[in-house]
């Protein structure tokens, strides 16, 4: 997720176990091959360098082929192309799901001249990095042919990884998502090495339960907002799936002080406020005051006054302190 999923973030989750693959945040083809100021601090690999996918958008071809064989060259399982994000300023610049809507020739140009790269990086010294796209159904118009000629010719190109969030460019959260299409997905290209990943909606056992019954036969499951809220859901998840128990006591505090010190380790004073307010936006939902307590951080002026509203809100609400979790079985 954009300004989340970065080091910093992916430090906490690591944490509590971590999960299987941490995805970047969207890394910017244009500015990546340009130098940007920034790019540096988005191509961090800590914690797990081998566990990171980095996650390329972008509108130009070139770029995206350029910045996929420098990104190919660092550690991690390989690179994801963005065809799923429909925030407006995504759509309007021709990226993210716009990659979807433009003619398919088009899109087949981009997705085989990233593959290209990605075998011309190989046979330099990488590492068979893996392509990925992230993507939706497509527009409000789709329909289910054009949706599987599209993933098909992506899968013709190379790809070997989708992770589809089974909602239309437009669709946002305001409907659940249609987790039947992440079944239909998996069962085309059963058998053909093409890993098909669910995305949408899964924030604790009962919906991850839900989705698994829909989309049985997908390949793993993304989640995003929810490891927001709750840093330690993969372990809890993870134990339920391998018929273990997840037993710890979490210091939520702690949990919150450390997010903003690992946030000062890695980002640039310029992305300070903006990644707390979105971490936070998130991870005080689960508390007992949840809107005051994300009021008092998304006014947060700085790291020192983010952790004093940290420490103010649990001398108040002590019983918010320490969650204690049993689950499995």
């Amino acid at each position: 997720m954009a300004t989340l999923t970065h080091a910093g973030f992916r430090c906490i989750v690591e944490k509590f176990g971590g999960c299987d693959e941490y995805y970047t945040e969207m890394i910017n083809a244009g500015s990546f091959v340009n130098g940007g100021p920034f790019e540096k601090y988005y191509v961090i690999p800590d914690p797990v360098p081998s566990k990171v996918v980095w996650q390329l958008t972008g509108k130009d071809t070139a770029h995206m082929a350029q910045a996929a064989a420098m990104l190919a060259l660092l550690p991690g399982i390989g690179v994801d192309i963005n065809m799923g994000c429909s925030a407006p300023d995504i759509m309007n610049s021709g990226a993210g799901v716009s990659w979807m809507l433009k003619p398919v020739e088009e899109t087949r140009e981009m997705v085989r001249e990233v593959k290209a790269a990605l075998r011309t990086a190989d046979e330099r010294g990488g590492a068979g990095r893996r392509l990925s796209v992230k993507l939706r159904l497509g527009g409000e118009d789709f329909t289910d042919d054009g949706f599987f000629a599209f993933t098909d010719m992506l899968v013709s190109e190379g790809v070997m990884q989708l992770a589809l969030h089974p909602r239309t460019s437009r669709e946002k959260y305001r409907l659940p998502p249609r987790w039947e299409y992440v079944e239909r997905l998996a069962l085309r290209y059963e058998g053909e090495r093409v890993t098909v990943v669910l995305n949408g909606a899964v924030h604790d056992e009962q919906s991850m339960n839900a989705a698994l019954a829909a989309a049985p036969h997908c390949g793993g499951i993304m989640i995003a907002r929810g490891a927001a809220e709750y840093p330690w859901i993969f372990a809890e998840l993870g134990a339920a799936l391998n018929h273990t128990r997840f037993a710890c006591t979490i210091d939520r505090e702690r949990t919150a002080l450390d997010f903003i010190d690992m946030l000062e380790k890695y980002q640039p004073e310029e992305f300070l406020k903006t990644r707390m307010q979105r971490f936070f936006a998130y991870y005080c939902l689960g508390f007992s005051f949840a809107h005051y307590f994300q009021t008092q951080m998304l006014n947060a002026k700085s790291p020192d006054d983010a952790r004093e509203r940290v420490r103010d809100y649990f001398r108040r609400e002590a019983g918010d302190k320490l969650l204690i979790s049993n689950s499995g079985v």
